[in-house]
């Protein structure tokens, strides 16, 4: 059985392996836009927002993610999340003092999901004192209630993995798509998606997703990203589910990050997931990361959405937008048509 009630509430903060932690704090800061804010021999702290940390790298010389964490309503909702956990022979063991210190949270649970992945849930995360000072020139993340972005796990076993994280942590499913890669979404909050699942051959990660507040940021972003050769593995497009314009980089823990803008809020209320058969993205997006015949299926659907006049309003902030004189009588038209029942 399912929660009532939504005891998680977003993505708290994401751990990562890596072989050097130099790596990480170029890419993170100059490129990302995070701030430094601890360094050990072995480990690398960077923070997004007033949180004290968000992404914490592990220079154990490995790769992929390290653990997950995903931040529950209060003290209250952490012990529920353990019952259930308990209820579906998951056995979660309560993090001693020195690891919630460690995390900068009151409290939190340890155990892996069906695929291995280390999952933390916390409560009570420590807010920093000073401001949030950004590693290269940008506006800002796109966090608070929303968390910190979303994360897309990659695994043999689709199903197995999406009812774990349904039926027994009460994550809500927002879409999903068939082609060119198997992958539900799910949302926490009204981000459209705080974690995806990926039909993949083997259990990891493909991509963590970070959100800025201005467009302008993601294209400094992307200007930086091509200075450095096979930097860039999705160029920069926009996707039809969650509306975010974005690329994609390789980050030094051997996966990508998505950097974005733009990402569309739902009601939760009222939302009711569907397939989405256009595909993944809008326009652009080239996945350099596929083979080349998963390219070519991806490439025909943007082309088969430019051809049928696909178009969907841009999603924006207030302070972020000026509205312009005119008309667009393309949109005129199509909104008069929904409204008569046409399309």
């Amino acid at each position: 059985m399912t929660p009532d009630t939504m005891e998680l509430q977003a993505l708290g903060y994401l751990g990562v392996r890596a072989g050097a932690l130099d790596d990480w704090a170029t890419y993170g800061t100059r490129l990302l836009g995070m701030q430094t804010v601890d360094r050990t021999s072995g480990t690398l702290a960077l923070r997004m927002d007033d949180r004290k940390q968000r992404l914490i790298v592990n220079a154990d010389g490995g790769d992929g993610i390290d653990f997950i964490g995903f931040e529950a309503a209060g003290a209250e909702a952490l012990d529920a999340v353990a019952s259930r956990l308990e209820a579906h022979a998951v056995k979660p063991v309560r993090a001693p003092r020195a690891l919630a210190d460690e995390r900068f949270v009151k409290d939190l649970i340890v155990f892996n999901d069906p695929a291995g992945n280390r999952i933390e849930v916390f409560h009570g995360a420590d807010v920093a004192a000073d401001p949030f000072t950004p590693g290269r020139a940008i506006s800002g993340f796109r966090t608070g209630p929303l968390g910190m972005g979303h994360v897309v796990l990659t695994t043999p076993n689709v199903e197995e993995l999406a009812a774990f994280y349904r039926e027994v942590l009460g994550f809500r499913l927002s879409d999903y798509f068939v082609k060119p890669v198997p992958v539900h979404f799910f949302h926490l909050n009204p981000r459209h998606h705080t974690l995806g699942i990926l039909q993949s051959d083997k259990n990891g990660i493909h991509h963590m997703m970070v959100e800025v507040n201005f467009l302008d940021d993601v294209g400094q972003g992307y200007d930086i990203a091509q200075l450095t050769p096979d930097l860039v593995a999705q160029t920069l497009g926009r996707h039809i589910n969650d509306h975010m314009t974005s690329f994609y980089s390789k980050n030094p823990s051997n996966f990508m990050v998505e950097y974005g803008w733009g990402g569309r809020s739902i009601d939760m209320d009222t939302w009711t997931p569907k397939e989405v058969v256009e595909g993944p993205s809008l326009w652009g997006h080239e996945r350099l990361w596929l083979p080349p015949e998963g390219r070519v299926v991806s490439r025909n659907l943007r082309i088969k959405a430019a051809s049928e006049g696909l178009r969907i309003p841009v999603d924006v902030q207030d302070g972020g937008y000026r509205i312009a004189p005119g008309t667009c009588i393309l949109w005129d038209s199509i909104s008069e048509a929904k409204k008569r029942g046409y399309a």
